[in-house]
């Protein structure tokens, strides 16, 4: 579980981040359930675990929760907030409260340990942290649209559509600027969304079958064909997911 949480983390360029042993508040015991030895149990096998992954760690006494010890990942944001993200929590108690077993190899009934497990945390949170420290500004495998198609004028729409409908059969991920606006607004208005790609069509693509293709933060990369584009966008999502 932990090799989970760090691969999201590390994937989704979150290095900033502290992993926090959270256990029972050291005097008062009675907000939580279960057996002494079920909780010195749980808490020694999450330090273990850490132990065994090198992970750098630093304990929190009264952050468990009510009935077992938890490895919270705290990450911080863009304003170095921080905020607890993954969460792994070790459970000896609740399999007991709901008299949980199985029959194990030896055909014996045996109780079973819960593993509680968010590698995201709560969704919302994580997704508002991740929108701040991208600054919108996704990775390519990430960003909900990968490209947009920008028509010279209305008379070339039909033609990006079928740009459209070709990349999309790639699975590549854009959409087409149908507005009756200069090109010089919808290549602004793109870049101030943040698009990857901006494809640019107008008489000279339509009757080559090609697109003029602009990169966010490179530049123009001149003209090429909807495949050809597809695969450049294919090898750069693979080279962004090689580095995790």
């Amino acid at each position: 579980m932990i090799e989970i949480v760090l691969y999201v983390l590390k994937t989704l360029d979150f290095n900033n981040f502290k992993a926090q042993i959270s256990l029972r508040d050291q005097e008062n015991r009675s907000k939580y359930i279960g057996s002494e030895e079920n909780w010195i149990r749980a808490e020694q096998a999450i330090i273990e675990a850490t132990e065994e992954m090198n992970l750098s760690t630093f304990v929190a006494y009264g952050e468990a929760a009510f009935y077992g010890p938890k490895l919270d990942f705290m990450v911080q944001d863009a304003l170095g907030r921080e905020w607890q993200l993954g969460t792994i929590q070790v459970d000896y108690n609740l399999p007991e409260r709901f008299e949980l077993e199985y029959i194990g190899a030896d055909n014996q009934k045996h109780r079973p340990v819960m593993i509680h497990r968010a590698p995201f945390g709560s969704m919302e949170r994580f997704v508002a942290v991740l929108i701040e420290h991208c600054a919108g500004d996704f990775p390519l495998w990430l960003t909900s649209d990968q490209f947009v198609i920008l028509p010279v004028s209305e008379k070339y729409n039909d033609y990006a559509q079928k740009v459209l409908e070709l990349l999309n059969n790639s699975d590549i991920r854009g959409l087409v600027d149908e507005r009756n606006e200069k090109v010089g607004k919808k290549i602004r208005d793109a870049e101030l969304s943040k698009y990857p790609f901006m494809l640019i069509v107008g008489e000279k693509e339509a009757e080559s079958d090609t697109i003029s293709v602009r990169q966010r933060g490179k530049g123009d990369l001149g003209a090429l064909s909807p495949e050809a584009f597809a695969a450049l966008v294919q090898g750069e999502m693979e080279r962004e997911l090689a580095k995790n």
